[in-house]
Formats: structure tokens, sequence, C-alpha cells
């Protein structure tokens, strides 16, 4: 099955670690390739402590601003690249691509192996999707779509992210 979660709300990642903490309950494998994201995040810690989980970055710390790097298209490209191999090895359960639909609007990774990706998953592979702006060649791809959408957010009054809240 393929789901993806997108949208503007805040959280996206959350709802997918939130199942992999599920299928790791159950016993299941679970492989979590992050994209765009390379600095420090409070959920790492307690990911670390569960065996049957596994958390890869691949980006820098920080935010891509305008144009992206050299570097940040490498690191994401040997993430597809490492996922494919996983894939192919088929020794996961749940594969979380986390901020992928970023990736690909960033045009770090290309469109269409994303949707190789995709459609080369085994059927007894789960394969999420994380990230806003979700391309609609990906919806019409998955079987799940949730729309996180935000309404009202305490950002826009000036709140910082917190630790353990936000990162």
């Amino acid at each position: 099955m393929i789901q993806v979660y997108t949208g503007n709300g805040k959280g996206k990642t959350t709802a997918a670690l939130g199942l992999a903490l599920r299928a790791a309950g159950a016993g299941l494998k679970v492989y979590i390739a992050q994209f765009v994201k390379g600095g420090y995040s409070s959920e790492l810690k307690s990911l670390k402590k569960i065996t049957n989980i596994t958390v890869e970055k691949f980006g820098r710390a920080g935010f891509i601003r305008n144009v992206p790097q050299k570097k940040d298209v490498m690191l994401a490209r040997q993430g597809l690249e490492k996922i494919k191999i996983i894939l192919n090895q088929k020794l996961y359960d749940l594969i979380i691509l986390d901020e992928a639909n970023v990736a690909v609007k960033l045009k770090l990774l290309a469109l269409g192996d994303i949707l190789s990706l995709i459609r080369n998953t085994p059927s007894k592979v789960e394969l999420i999707l994380t990230g806003r702006d979700a391309h609609p060649e990906i919806l019409r791809e998955a079987d799940l779509i949730s729309q996180i959408r935000q309404i009202r957010h305490y950002f826009k009054k000036g709140m910082k992210a917190r630790k353990g809240i936000e990162f």
C-alpha cells in the first residue's frame, strides 16, 4: 500500500512516525529515510531506542531557502539509491520517505524516479511519503491520502519552535 501525508498543516511527519511506532510494536521492521532534513530532532532520540526502526538522514542541517545546492541534490539521490536497494532486499515491512514530496518539488529528486519507486514497491511493503505539495501524479498512485490542513498556527503570533514539540 502507498500512503501520502501532505498539506500545509503541522503533523505529517508526526503521523508517519506514529505509524512507525505502531508497526514496530507489532514486530514489523521499519525504515525511515528523511529527505531535506539534516539537523537534530527529538524524535530521533526516541526512535534510536527501538531496535526494529532504522532512521537515516539524506539532507543537510537547516532549511533550503532558495535554490538547492549540489550537495542537497547529491544527498537526496544517495537516499533514493539506498531506498531502491532496501526495496529489492525486502528487509523492511514499512518504509517512510519523510519529506519526499518536498524533495520532488525542490527537484532534489525526479518525479519519474519517485513514481518508478512507488510502482516497484513490493505488495507486502507499506510505503509512506510525507511532505507538503505532493505532486498530483504521486497522489494518483496512492492508496491512502491524508491532507493535513493548517487552520491556525501559533508561529503566526511569533512563537518560536519548541524542543520536544516542533523538533
